[in-house]
């Protein structure tokens, strides 16, 4: 398996996180070509692929970046393994791709946020050293 940073648009790629994304919600919007275009040039967003030898892809990451007076704030985004992969590292190996790539950017930590409901997910960021923080995280739906 290999992980792959997406910087141009595929039709291939494309029609994976529109297969991948509703397995990570049922109510996620699904970006149109255009948007997806979009986050592959954007030079704060950063889109990864876990393809398998026989190319099919099984998992995606994104980071989001932002520079702030304290530094630079890195978080994890979007995190999706195929059903059909899941328990085989897939997640793992994305989350370590995911770290190094953010130390590469001169960011101290990483953040992401998960829902308590998505039990395997949670194991794995506390196994791998993601602590959880206790704070009030807030909404304001525009729509």
């Amino acid at each position: 398996m290999k992980i792959k940073k997406i910087n141009r648009f595929s039709t291939r790629v494309f029609e994976a996180v529109l297969r991948l994304l509703p397995q990570l919600s049922s109510e996620a919007d699904l970006p149109s070509k255009q948007y997806f275009k979009s986050i592959l040039t954007s030079d704060n967003i950063h889109f990864f692929i876990a393809e398998l030898d026989n190319k099919q892809i099984v998992g995606i990451l994104t980071i989001g970046t932002y520079n702030i007076p304290s530094g630079t704030k890195v978080w994890i985004e979007d995190v999706v393994v195929d059903e059909s992969q899941r328990g085989k590292g897939v997640g793992k190996e994305l989350i370590l791709h995911a770290i190094s790539y953010s130390r590469s950017l001169g960011a101290k930590n990483v953040g992401l946020t998960s829902r308590p409901s998505r039990i395997a997910a949670n194991k794995l960021y506390q196994k791998m050293g993601f602590v959880q923080y206790e704070t009030n995280v807030y909404k304001y739906q525009l729509k």
